[in-house]
């Protein structure tokens, strides 16, 4: 008989900026790595014989809870990875809901009818994963193995090993990031003792970490983003940007002319939920540099920022910086929001500004070959 805990990786960036990420490479954001820790506390004294992972970044790097306390070298499979989602991957939820709603309600409730072009089918997904475990429990007779993989992988997979169709599986849950489900295998056959678990992520240690804040769900769409164009956005762009000057507890006078004047030398873009703007991200016009983020008000406190900032490092990481960095006033609220989303001190201006910077880069040790 082999043991099999089936895991899915912690918080990535495509989880919180809204972002699809499919077979598509991103980081572990902090919060992720604060659910590693977790797990690695959840496993500490439980025996693992061998440590099995999709080869994406992000399931590598939530491997290491496990692999690292026990000098365990992860095996990577490819036939463990997220389901590809064709020409939704690195699209916002935002847009790909704007643009195909019926499809992206399927995604989630309907796998059997869904599909998109250049993704796998569902039933792909399901198929292979099957074989990999099945060909990992075949390996590891007797022992205990922990496997990495995805949300939607996991999901199609465990709904599969409990008798369900692909119509059926869609009324299942969607697990947690890093969430645990266990899974025996004898004699070939695959079954599941319990799936979904989460416990280690509501213990008083991990909960203290916990930031009281506004956080998406997998069930919203969010924003979805198109260039700046001052004939169509214009009086948004001023009105926004007006607000977040004088917020932000700016000295000098807001100048909606050096406002216009700076747009050629960087990169603007304009968030929009369903069809009304609520924010707006400027990058530029060195790479990875902030030099605007801003929500109307009225859609403050809603989730919509750390989209905002999802767009600053996809543009900053495009154009190979490794940091993303931004100096706000030094009396200005948006301070405590950026220092939630793992912004911290870097230098200071010549203006005595504290420049705020965040790591994007990606670590060599959770990288493929």
């Amino acid at each position: 008989m082999t043991t099999l805990y089936l895991i899915r990786h912690a918080e990535a960036e495509g989880n919180l900026y809204r972002i699809a990420q499919g077979q598509h490479e991103s980081i572990l954001t902090d919060r992720g790595w604060r659910q590693v820790q977790a797990l690695e506390r959840r496993f500490e004294g439980v025996h693992i014989d061998a440590v099995y992972t999709s080869d994406l970044y992000r399931t590598c790097a939530t491997a290491s809870a496990i692999c690292r306390p026990r000098d365990l070298k992860p095996i990577r499979r490819k036939d463990l990875r997220e389901i590809c989602v064709g020409d939704w991957e690195q699209r916002t939820w935002g847009e790909i809901y704007r643009r195909t709603p019926v499809q992206m309600a399927d995604f989630s409730t309907h796998p059997e009818r869904w599909y998109v072009e250049g993704a796998e089918t569902p039933a792909q997904v399901r198929d292979r994963m099957l074989a990999a475990l099945q060909d990992i429990a075949a390996e590891n007779d007797g022992k205990t193995v922990a496997v990495f993989s995805h949300g939607y992988a996991i999901r199609m997979v465990l709904a599969a090993l409990q008798g369900m169709t692909l119509a059926e599986a869609g009324t299942t849950p969607h697990g947690d990031n890093t969430a645990v489900s266990l899974l025996e295998a004898s004699h070939g056959v695959l079954r599941v003792l319990w799936r979904d678990d989460n416990t280690h992520l509501q213990t008083p240690e991990f909960l203290a970490g916990e930031k009281v804040r506004r956080r998406a769900t997998a069930l919203e769409p969010g924003l979805w983003f198109v260039p700046l164009d001052l004939q169509a956005h214009g009086a948004f762009f001023e009105t926004c940007a007006a607000e977040a000057w004088e917020d932000a507890g700016e000295k000098c006078p807001f100048s909606p002319q050096r406002l216009r004047d700076g747009i050629t030398s960087r990169t603007t873009l304009v968030g929009f939920r369903d069809e009304e703007p609520v924010g707006l991200v400027q990058v530029g016009p060195a790479p990875g540099w902030i030099s605007l983020l801003a929500i109307r008000r009225e859609y403050r406190g809603r989730g919509f920022g750390v989209q905002l900032i999802g767009q600053a490092v996809q543009l900053a990481r495009g154009r190979g910086a490794q940091t993303v960095r931004i100096a706000p006033p030094e009396e200005a609220a948006a301070r405590t929001f950026l220092a939630d989303y793992g912004f911290a001190p870097a230098e200071t201006t010549a203006a005595d500004r504290t420049v705020l910077e965040k790591d994007i880069a990606f670590r060599k040790e959770f990288l493929g070959d």
